[in-house]
């Protein structure tokens, strides 16, 4: 994590063992459920992606499923995709810095449980519902 001598920030191994340690902390059926998603640490999102969403700044996207749902999904056609997840360092890092009322990792396992929650097929209000419901 942080170095206290050099102030540097958590590097892109720290954040993923964040998420490692964020995901082995979900309950166990939730992590079931989850099955084989794939959970990437970049410091930014491609430009690609950021357009496709129509963000202009690369700070404005903290996480992003990408796959077919698990509600999308059926026994026939081709085998899909693997499902993946991306965290992004940077915009992570600033929202934290900027919030400063949770800990890098509750903002993380939130950032992981809400891109978890695309994998099931879940609306963004559907998993803010949820995570209201929980707190």
């Amino acid at each position: 994590m942080s170095n206290p001598v050099t102030g540097h920030a958590p590097s892109l191994d720290d954040l993923a063992e964040i998420a490692g340690h964020a995901f082995t902390g979900l309950p166990e059926a939730f992590r079931r459920l989850a099955g084989e998603v794939v959970i990437r640490v970049d410091d930014f999102p491609e430009e690609d992606v950021l357009a496709d969403l129509g963000i202009e700044d690369p700070f404005g996207l903290t996480g992003l499923y990408s796959g077919v749902s698990l509600a999308e999904r059926s026994g026939f056609g081709a085998e899909p995709e693997p499902s993946r997840i991306f965290l992004y360092r940077r915009p992570i890092l600033d929202e934290w810095a900027e919030n400063g009322e949770v800990t890098l990792e509750e903002l993380v396992t939130h950032v992981l449980i809400h891109e978890i929650g695309h994998h099931f097929g879940l609306s963004d209000p559907d998993i803010d519902a949820i995570e209201a419901a929980t707190e």
